[in-house]
């Protein structure tokens, strides 16, 4: 179980991710380029020093990113052909891939995917913020897959 970022552009998200991500103790793809220098301020803010425990890959681009993935994967997306979140399956080797919030993925990544998810939400709404989006995406994939840790 991975998640992956495609092209982040806003460092208090990603930062967000990446605290998320080390608490359940499952690896980030970092799909460069990002819309911030990885220094950013913003991101160490919202990461705090949970950002550091993170296991974080950084691949240069999204060929970089597609030579080394191993596992489905599985795009969370707005697009209205996706499947909706209760009715997806998910496995233990998926790669949860978010696209940035200003602009989504490209159509080649789009069709990439193998699964493509999305969350519900109450009409005359356009998105989730990416951080909130990844955590309730990930919290259902590893109720699924049985992977949530044992922990206090």
């Amino acid at each position: 179980m991975r998640v992956a970022l495609y092209q982040p552009d806003q460092a208090g998200n990603v930062g967000t991710i990446l605290r998320t991500a080390a608490c359940f103790g499952v690896p980030v793809d970092l799909i460069e380029p990002c819309g911030f220098p990885f220094s950013d301020r913003a991101l160490k803010r919202a990461g705090m020093d949970y950002a550091e425990m993170a296991q974080v890959t950084r691949h240069a681009d999204w060929a970089a990113f597609e030579a080394k993935l191993a596992g489905r994967l599985v795009l969370f997306t707005t697009a209205a052909d996706a499947v909706r979140l209760p009715e997806a399956r998910f496995e233990a080797g998926d790669v949860l891939l978010f696209g940035p919030e200003s602009r989504g993925v490209p159509a080649e990544v789009h069709e990439r995917a193998e699964l493509k998810v999305r969350i519900p939400q109450v009409e005359g709404t356009r998105s989730l913020n990416l951080a909130v989006a990844a955590g309730i995406g990930l919290a259902e994939v590893l109720r699924q897959a049985g992977l949530w840790r044992r922990g206090a």
